[in-house]
């Protein structure tokens, strides 16, 4: 079995964890890691989302890789589905 693995520095952006998996997986919300870059590194949403798709959404470290979601409403989530 894996370990439960955490992004460091972004420990407010957690939002929960998933209890499906083989190992416990954290859940980081997107947005509020964007937010952490900007207001912490002084980046651009731009270069915050740059960064964490190259350096953290695309690392795979085993099977308890945190998961990272775009939070939102279930309208939202219809409008993209049912396109």
């Amino acid at each position: 079995m894996g370990l439960t693995l955490f992004a460091d520095g972004f420990d407010d952006a957690v939002i929960g964890i998933d209890m499906n998996s083989e190992v416990p997986r954290v859940v980081y919300g997107v947005e509020k890691m964007i937010f952490i870059l900007m207001h912490r590194d002084g980046m651009s949403e731009e270069e915050a989302l740059e960064y964490l798709d190259y350096n953290v959404f695309s690392s795979y470290l085993g099977s308890g890789t945190p998961i990272y979601i775009n939070q939102m409403s279930s309208d939202e989530i219809k409008d993209i589905i049912w396109q």
